[in-house]
This record gives structure tokens, sequence and C-alpha cells, in this order.
């Protein structure tokens, strides 16, 4: 009640301000935030931590009264999110191959000197180990060659990494740190470097080889993502050596890979049975039976680092 309640006054005061303000100058710019912004602001560092919370996530004023309308009758929005807070523990999970898009993190390394500067250093920290610098990468236009690079394991990999670390060193800066970290694929490369198991120049190595010694493989096969328990997954899959359980992401949420043809043969059986699929984009089948042809020399370059304890606990 207590929360309604708020809301309700947080309401009452936005449609009080943007009337004033519609009063003062006949209209208001429903592109100037800086009113919502600031409000955020104050309410997130000038009260008290109390148990209950809720949170209203906005772009602008409309959605930002849609949510707070709907908290303060009861109501639930997709932008509005309330529970009790506890005192538990915090885990950052690095991600995998599949989540890269051209230009991702630009906005980030043009508003925070902290995520630039790390970006830049673990780019520097790849030359002479990829085949083209990794910034020209990252910051290609959409639907040119070079963007189409971040689509070849490659350069996803190294990517993905430099990005992951630079997002954590911003999230250092402000203090924000892990109780936990673990990463997916080439996420727990990731993990291991920021909880101190790798150094970046060691760290660097193994991703440029895991990413080089993947892209020499003979493309093709397929990644699916599935709504779907393993059990069920796995046994479809029994008796198969084209394809496997690449990833267990949840209690219902898996990753096929392998064989192309096989993995969307059991995907369509999944569908069928009313699961949801989704095809990764992804060069290659990782994680299955068509990576085996790389390990041999991908553990050769992982005989040639140094490892130390981690700092942080690492979920592997």
């Amino acid at each position: 009640e207590a929360l309604r309640a708020q809301a309700a006054r947080l309401l009452e005061h936005a449609e009080h301000a943007e009337h004033a303000e519609h009063a003062e100058h006949g209209t208001h710019d429903g592109d100037d935030d800086t009113a919502l912004v600031d409000t955020a602001y104050s309410l997130a560092t000038g009260r008290a931590s109390l148990d209950h919370r809720a949170v209203v996530l906005a772009t602008d004023r409309t959605t930002a009264r849609r949510g707070l309308a709907a908290l303060s009758a009861g109501d639930s929005a997709p932008n509005t999110f309330s529970g009790t807070a506890t005192n538990g523990l915090t885990a950052f999970l690095f991600t995998g191959q599949g989540s890269q898009r051209p230009g991702m993190g630009e906005e980030l390394y043009a508003a925070f000197p902290a995520y630039a500067e790390a970006l830049d250093t673990v780019c520097e920290a790849f030359d002479g180990l990829l085949g083209r610098p990794l910034r020209e990468v990252l910051t290609a236009r959409p639907g040119t060659p070079e963007a189409a690079l971040l689509d070849e394991t490659e350069y996803t990999q190294a990517a993905l990494f430099a990005v992951e670390v630079a997002l954590f060193r911003l999230l250092e800066s402000w203090s924000l740190l892990p109780d936990f970290v673990a990463g997916h694929s080439i996420g727990e490369l990731a993990a291991a470097h920021v909880a101190g198991v790798f150094s970046l120049a060691d760290a660097c190595t193994l991703v440029a080889a895991r990413g080089r010694l993947m892209q020499a493989l003979p493309a093709g096969g397929a990644m699916v993502a599935v709504r779907a328990t393993e059990e069920e997954t796995a046994t479809l899959l029994r008796g198969r050596t084209d394809g496997a359980v690449a990833a267990v992401n949840g209690p219902r949420s898996v990753v096929i890979s392998g064989a192309e043809e096989a993995v969307l043969e059991v995907a369509a059986l999944l569908e069928e049975r009313g699961s949801s699929t989704r095809l990764l984009r992804v060069s290659h089948a990782f994680h299955s039976p068509l990576m085996d042809a790389m390990t041999a020399d991908f553990r050769k370059v992982a005989d040639s680092v140094e490892y130390r304890a981690p700092h942080i606990p690492l979920v592997s």
C-alpha cells in the first residue's frame, strides 16, 4: 500500500509539473526529459533504502506516467517491477556468441571514459593477433563488409571479450563489484580474466587462438536455442553423433548444436511438441562434435599461458 501511495504522489507531481510547464510556455518539449532524469536520480540517491521497492523503467515522460499509474493502481505493466530487497550476493554473467551486433558499445564509448579507456586497452592487446584491428570491426557501419566480419567467429569472440571486459571495468569504476563471476563459452574467458586468472595479454592470446582455430574448421552446422528441458532434448539426440546439447541455460532453456540437418530436425520435432526455437547467428556449430578437430591445437596454446588463483570466485 505504501508503494502504491508513493507512486500516486509521484504521478501527481509529474502531472502537476507538466501542467505548470504548459501554462508557462504554452507547450512542453516532450523530448526534453531532463526533469525526469533529475527526479530519478534524486529518488535513487536521496532517500532511505527501504525493504519494499518498486522500479519504473522509462525512456520518456509518457512511459514514466504509464508506469506510475500502473503501480498506483496495483496493476502490472511491462516497464514496472516491485519486490522486497534481500541481502543476497551478486554475480556477473558474461555472455557467449550470438549477442554481437555492429556498433555495440559505441554509445557507452562516447559517454563513459572508463569504458572507452578499457575497450581501447583490450583492442590494443589484440594487435598482431587478428587479421585486422579489432576497433575497426567494432565501429564498422552495419551492412558493410567490415561489419560482416563481426559474425565470423575469429572476430566475434574477440569483440565480445573486449566489450565484456570494458563493461566490467566501467562497473568496477563505479565500485560495483560481484561476489561471483561466470561465463557462457567465450564469456568464461572474460570472466576468468577479470577474476584474475589470466593477464590481459594471456587472455587475448587464448581468445584469439580459440577464434582462429574455430574459424579454420569447415564452415557449416547450426545452433538453435530451444524452450525445452535438457532431458527431452537429449532424448531426441540420443544415438546421434552429429548433434549435441551445447548449453543448459535454465530448466527449460537449452541450446542444441551440430550438423545443420540434424539440429534443424530435432528443433522441428520440439516445435511440434509446443517448444519455441530460435536459430542463433553463429558461423559454426560450437560446443558440438564438429569442434573436436581443434581441441589438440588449442590445448597447446592453453598450456603456454600462466594461470593464477582468482581473486573473485569463478563459477565454471
